[in-house]
């Protein structure tokens, strides 16, 4: 009787184990990633300031570094002075077709009182003949004058679009940080000289880390988007907890990636997410964390 006490009371013990291992075991495991961001150089020369090392927070809009613009400082200047000289060409247009404005002005007046004379019979008709062609002579010589004025303004335009793209070379030499967050790699170093599209710096937003994990289809009727989660971390000699927010469910099914699970579990279909968690510190980018649906 009492064997059979014991036996009972070990098949018990067992089952208990077995149903505290199952309630201890995380629905899915992953690894910490963020988003990365790899600032390039804009234009080619030599950095002529660089300020930032790796592990720095910088914020959106910081000024980090500094591409060598004396060379197209000097081009610019050599095309605000050759605008200045096409812009005084047009205003000497100008000035004739003001001149030639005003003449045109005072012919038609005369036209005017040659006509009242005319009527009162005061004035022939060879006048008033001359008065018209003096008044054409004139309409054509203003337009003959601005089709001059034409190219000189096209020119102008040109030296325009010229400045407007030296501008935007400028403003491209200086380095400025596009998004807040953390200096992860620094590819470059002051005095250095580098080419458009040179990797400089790699920065990554590290307040809200994502945990990427995978699901099979039995567990994809339990998760929602904006759903809160707990996400455990190793810590010391215990655990950590943080609670997490669904923040991406994958529409597709794909393969087990075969870097964390076995042969046999690598054929199995499953499904991607991702669960926002705000960093306090602890979590590192590749960190793997244990992953509870339902807590």
């Amino acid at each position: 009787m009492k064997k059979r006490y014991h036996i009972a009371l070990t098949v018990l013990a067992l089952a208990l184990a077995s149903c505290n291992n199952q309630s201890n075991t995380a629905d899915a495991y992953g690894n910490f990633e963020a988003t990365e961001v790899t600032i390039s150089a804009e234009n080619n020369g030599k950095l002529i300031l660089f300020n930032l090392q790796e592990g720095d927070d910088i914020k959106e809009g910081t000024l980090v570094g500094v591409i060598d613009t004396i060379a197209l400082s000097l081009k610019k200047q050599q095309l605000l002075i050759q605008r200045e000289v096409v812009e005084s060409k047009s205003k000497a247009v100008l000035s004739q077709i003001k001149v030639l404005n005003a003449k045109l002005d005072l012919a038609a007046k005369n036209k005017e009182r040659l006509q009242k004379l005319y009527t009162d019979g005061a004035a022939t008709s060879k006048q008033l003949d001359e008065i018209n062609a003096e008044l054409e002579v004139l309409k054509q010589s203003i337009k003959s004058v601005q089709l001059q004025n034409t190219p000189v303004l096209n020119e102008l335009k040109t030296v325009d679009v010229q400045i407007d793209q030296l501008n935007d070379q400028l403003k491209k030499c200086e380095i400025v940080n596009p998004v807040s967050g953390t200096v992860l790699s620094k590819y470059a170093e002051m005095h250095e000289l580098v080419n458009f599209g040179k990797p400089l710096y790699k920065i990554a937003d590290l307040s809200t880390l994502i945990l990427k994990a995978y699901i099979d289809e039995t567990q994809l009727s339990t998760i929602e988007l904006g759903q809160e989660v707990r996400v455990e971390i190793d810590h010391k000699d215990t655990t950590k907890s943080y609670s997490g927010t669904v923040s991406w469910i994958a529409s597709e099914s794909e393969f087990t990636p075969k870097i964390i699970q076995t042969k046999k579990e690598r054929v199995t279909l499953v499904y991607a997410i991702k669960i926002s968690v705000i960093n306090d510190g602890s979590l590192k980018i590749g960190m793997p964390a244990e992953l509870w649906l339902n807590d």
